[in-house]
């Protein structure tokens, strides 16, 4: 059993998780990357290209073929985590996906709407609910150890983009998730964050960029710049690490200032 903190992160093959589980890394986590895309012969690019560069950074890596909308999966990637590391200390809710067509809000249909709901809110409600449970096992039998659930969620929680609506409801869902999760675990010294990204340069955002540049340029963030799948792997990772540990509940913007009212 490692005495080495593992850290659990859905969808760690590309974009925002891919900069989680390095930052996680780079900190001093084993990391368990689990996503739906699996290619052991690629390492490239997806897990395997993570596995790749954690490896090389000194950390061990257990890649993961698995969907969390698939519920009675949950149970088999807990189990292979603690094969592997004997413990788990973080978890990191970032699988998600995005509409396959964005559609007006009176266009939009059931299935994309069951489609977004499954992964982005369901199955990480689920998800947590069981590797919570391993958690407050681990924390009566080994107290003292520094553990942490992490939403990342995004501006869409609260900001209205009446293009894909299903997006939006589906993250101001996995918000709640996470505010209900905090207040379950205070009491078992299991503090839970929510991270809300703002626009970040990911595969998922690249149909828009153009456009995006041109509302950057016009100001529409503070900073002036995108934001990188880095930018929320450090956040994460802080988090992880225990410098907020009386902060359970707190939601934290990555997203340079969006969440500033301006006239």
């Amino acid at each position: 059993m490692t005495m080495t903190p593992a850290a659990v992160v859905t969808g760690a093959g590309r974009g925002i998780g891919r900069g989680i589980a390095l930052e996680l890394a780079a900190a001093g986590f084993d990391i368990c990357g689990i996503d739906i895309a699996f290619d052991p012969n690629r390492t490239d690019s997806g897990l395997f290209e993570v596995r790749e560069r954690i490896l090389a950074l000194g950390r061990d890596f257990l890649a993961l073929e698995g969907d969390v909308a698939a519920l009675d999966r949950h149970e088999n990637m807990l189990q292979a985590v603690l094969r592997k590391f004997g413990r788990v200390d973080v978890l990191v809710n970032n699988a998600g996906v995005a509409p396959l067509e964005r559609k007006d809000i009176l266009e939009t249909g059931p299935e994309s709407y069951d489609r977004l709901m499954a992964t982005n809110a369901r199955g990480a409600f689920f998800l947590t609910q069981r590797f919570a449970r391993e958690m407050i096992r681990q924390a009566e039998s080994r107290p003292g150890m520094f553990r942490s659930i992490i939403f990342i969620t995004s501006v869409s929680a609260e900001a209205s983009s009446t293009s894909r609506p299903e997006y939006c409801i589906s993250k101001a869902a996995l918000s709640m998730t996470a505010a209900l999760f905090a207040d379950a675990l205070a009491g078992r010294s299991i503090p839970v964050y929510e991270i809300r990204p703002g626009i970040i340069r990911t595969d998922m955002t690249a149909p828009v960029k153009d456009a995006y540049d041109r509302r950057i340029a016009d100001g529409l963030v503070p900073q002036s710049r995108w934001g990188e799948p880095a930018d929320v792997g450090r956040a994460v990772a802080a988090l992880a690490g225990g410098a907020f540990a009386f902060s359970t509940g707190a939601v934290i913007e990555v997203s340079g200032g969006l969440n500033i009212r301006r006239l």
